[in-house]
């Protein structure tokens, strides 16, 4: 499976930005006293350690096929993928509910928050940036694959550019969320409100840890197209000529632009041998254009049950 440079190149984006971002929430919030600031410091590193455990997984599941991997490394990405939620977990969600944690229960003395404010706005600047090339690729790949964007983004393979989407869209909720910490505590004087807001950082983070966890752990389970997908496979074999039934059909998406199809067809009982063979060319071409991720078709000539 070839490598997806526009996948690299939104991950790159991330992983340079996310490092910045970090090294700048620690001094704020180490000057500024803040928890938040803390907690978001903690989220950006979280992030940088999922980026470069993404980049591993584009890295090594662009490996060819060979004899001991007949397939392709693709799943592997999957595995990768799956260790950097746990990383987006344990990085970033337990410090920033344990730190919240603590603040509301020790208290803490606001600082000076301006230096935090400006890092605030820039850190935004660059986040939504990068949430914005992650959001014109997936958008790119929607239209590609001919499937609604919507769906596309819940069920795409594509778990590294996922990740990207989602830990930026939670990014800047959590840029908000440290600025209204730290204006509850500059108009109160009451740390209260910058370790309601770490807490709220960290449960976010542990929603974005959960919903990447999940989506890897489908893709290594082994994950169909979806149904609406799979409907037009069928349509589209039921299409070629001397096919009458599409008897079973089962779809496994090994990566991002690699699909399997294998079924179990009826041929016409009067097609002979060579006119079999025509056809399963011909649906294996008509299949590979209307859907360019299919790499796969296996066609099993079976008679209906009678």
């Amino acid at each position: 499976m070839p490598e997806q440079p526009e996948s690299v190149a939104t991950v790159v984006v991330a992983t340079v930005t996310n490092l910045g971002i970090a090294a700048a929430k620690a001094v704020a919030g180490v000057l500024g006293g803040s928890s938040a600031m803390l907690s978001e410091a903690a989220h950006s590193v979280a992030d940088t350690v999922t980026e470069v455990l993404l980049l591993t997984a584009l890295k090594r599941s662009a490996r060819p096929a060979d004899e001991a991997h007949p397939l392709g490394y693709g799943p592997e990405r999957w595995i990768w993928a799956l260790l950097a939620s746990i990383a987006t977990f344990a990085g970033g969600a337990v410090f920033a509910v344990y730190d919240g944690i603590h603040t509301l229960v020790h208290g803490e003395d606001p600082g000076n928050p301006t230096l935090s404010y400006v890092v605030l706005a820039v850190a935004a600047v660059l986040e939504g940036w990068s949430l914005l090339v992650a959001w014109r690729q997936v958008r790119g790949e929607a239209e590609r694959m001919r499937a609604p964007l919507g769906l596309y983004v819940k069920h795409t393979p594509d778990t590294a550019v996922k990740a990207v989407l989602l830990e930026n869209a939670a990014a800047l909720i959590g840029l908000a969320l440290a600025a209204g910490g730290l204006l509850g505590a500059q108009l109160t004087g009451s740390g209260v409100y910058d370790g309601v807001a770490s807490l709220l950082i960290g449960l976010l983070l542990v929603w974005v840890a959960w919903e990447l966890g999940r989506s890897n752990a489908q893709y290594l389970i082994g994950r169909p197209l979806p149904a609406t997908m799979r409907d037009e496979v069928r349509e589209e074999l039921l299409s070629v000529l001397h096919i009458e039934a599409v008897l079973e059909l089962t779809t496994l998406v090994q990566g991002p632009d690699e699909v399997l199809i294998a079924a179990k067809v009826d041929f016409h009982d009067l097609a002979s041998a060579r006119q079999v063979e025509t056809a399963c060319e011909v649906a294996e071409e008509q299949l590979r254009e209307r859907f360019p991720a299919i790499r796969r078709v296996y066609l099993d000539p079976t008679p209906t049950p009678s």
